[in-house]
């Protein structure tokens, strides 16, 4: 019996994947470099369609041709370690899996090195964590069209349905394609998240509320356009009570990790010089809240005063969760946009509705909002920035007074909102027909004979100004 496809690192993600696989009807040879993590795998629910190998050899020789290996193992040096074991063991017109959260410029110089030994390399984001990978992930694979012709019947029945029954998994485009849009999908994430702390401590902060009222109101809006995976998750943590009788959240320290997608989604925008100020404020909140020592001194020496909160508070619930729409509108906007950039710089076709469609379920960011993203580029595949589309236009235009409403609240009293702001500020310039720019260029020039355009002359034409006389 040869095996489907071959599974390289069985921990919580792998050893999950090859079970999917396996329950799904597919023969998967597995191999760890700890045989007693194969041990453990064979000794589980899915050893009657698994073949244990305990070398790489042997697990080559397990897969049926042209053979597919794939790799769940930790990003960096362990996968460029894995594919020189395996290239001598393999055959032109094979196919090498990376799984893992790899950075897509090393994913884009592996496809080149392995072409040159005739092997096609598929560099897949995985979505869903543990639960999405035993039962469907959001799968976003980019490689070559051929080896996507390959993989695609594993993959698609493994993968997450959305609510109308398609496979939310995709071929994303050539080389390092597939691991930018994860990559991207979790720069989203991050400003997600944030958003939904912020809106959390505004309600605990500004109105006062406790940890399970603020639960009630999240399951409310998660009935709302805001219906996604995170609203619903937050209604159930902040209802979750500790052996204590008290709210679990509020004993849980506020300092917050990160595993380095979001940071290298700012740097790429800072690269691409895309304005992707939501989600860079979402990385550095997390920065920010690693510094709690830190951020107790401070605030002995700025303490915020308390202020009761004499408004209409319905009212600002209302101002509240249309403004957090609005936001993550601006955030999917950002991220969007960042993606459309890098295509132009790599020379990739990304199908955007494609992308959104296939977030649609498994992954972290599943929403029914996503819908309307698909419908967006399926009106305007050439859509600038997801702002123009008319129903999202329509929808940030209604939530803007609100969002202001509640920005001016939270700035009065000393609310941190980084990501709420930044979305606002974003949106505020990115419409804007006149930004101060053109000071700024003046000074450039001033001090450095950088030279500007002028507004009464064609675009392309330069001049510069002898300032100091």
């Amino acid at each position: 019996m040869k095996a489907d496809i071959g599974m390289i690192g069985l921990a919580v993600m792998g050893s999950n994947l090859a079970l999917n696989m396996i329950e799904k009807g597919f023969t998967v040879a597995v191999y760890n470099l700890e045989p007693e993590a194969i041990d453990a795998f064979m000794k589980g629910e899915g050893a009657a369609q698994a073949i244990p190998c305990y070398d790489l050899e042997t697990l080559v020789a397990s897969l049926s041709k042209p053979r597919v290996v794939m790799m769940m193992i930790r990003a960096g040096s362990p996968v460029d370690q894995v594919i020189s074991r395996l290239l001598p063991l393999l055959e032109p017109g094979d196919i090498i899996v990376d799984g893992g959260n790899s950075n897509y410029h090393d994913t884009v110089r592996r496809t080149r090195e392995l072409a040159g030994h005739g092997l096609n390399f598929v560099g897949m984001g995985v979505s869903g964590g543990e639960e999405g990978a035993r039962h469907g992930p959001s799968l976003m694979p980019g490689g070559s069209p051929e080896a996507w012709e390959r993989v695609k019947p594993i993959f698609q029945t493994i993968c997450a349905k959305a609510p109308d029954g398609e496979p939310c998994c995709d071929h994303m485009g050539p080389d390092g394609a597939g691991h930018f849009v994860k990559m991207v999908h979790n720069g989203i994430e991050y400003g997600d998240m944030q958003l939904i702390c912020e809106a959390y401590q505004m309600m605990r902060d500004v109105l006062g509320m406790h940890a399970e009222e603020i639960g009630d109101i999240f399951a409310q809006w998660n009935k709302t356009e805001l219906d996604s995976y995170l609203i619903e998750i937050t209604a159930t943590i902040l209802k979750k009570k500790d052996t204590d009788g008290e709210p679990l959240v509020e004993h849980i320290l506020d300092t917050a990790g990160q595993k380095g997608t979001g940071k290298w989604t700012a740097i790429e925008a800072l690269n691409e010089g895309v304005p992707l100020t939501l989600i860079a404020e979402a990385v550095f909140a997390r920065c920010l809240s690693a510094m709690k020592e830190e951020r107790l001194h401070a605030a002995t020496c700025y303490p915020h005063e308390k202020k009761a909160f004499n408004g209409d508070k319905e009212e600002f619930l209302k101002d509240l969760r249309q403004a957090l729409y609005a936001a993550k509108i601006v955030s999917y906007a950002q991220g969007f946009a960042l993606m459309r950039s890098a295509a132009k710089e790599h020379g990739w076709t990304l199908n955007h509705g494609s992308i959104a469609a296939v977030w649609r379920g498994g992954c972290i960011i599943r929403s029914a909002f996503l819908q309307k993203i698909t419908q967006a580029y399926e009106n305007n595949p050439k859509l600038e920035n997801l702002l123009l589309d008319e129903h999202f236009h329509a929808a940030v235009s209604a939530a803007l007074p609100g969002w202001r409403r509640v920005a001016a609240q939270v700035i009065l009293r000393g609310v941190p909102a980084p990501a709420f702001m930044a979305g606002l500020t974003w949106l505020d310039g990115y419409t804007s027909a006149a930004l101060p720019a053109n000071l700024l260029q003046a000074q450039r020039d001033y001090f450095g004979a950088h030279t500007y355009e002028r507004t009464d002359t064609p675009r392309g034409q330069f001049f510069h100004t002898e300032w100091i006389k």
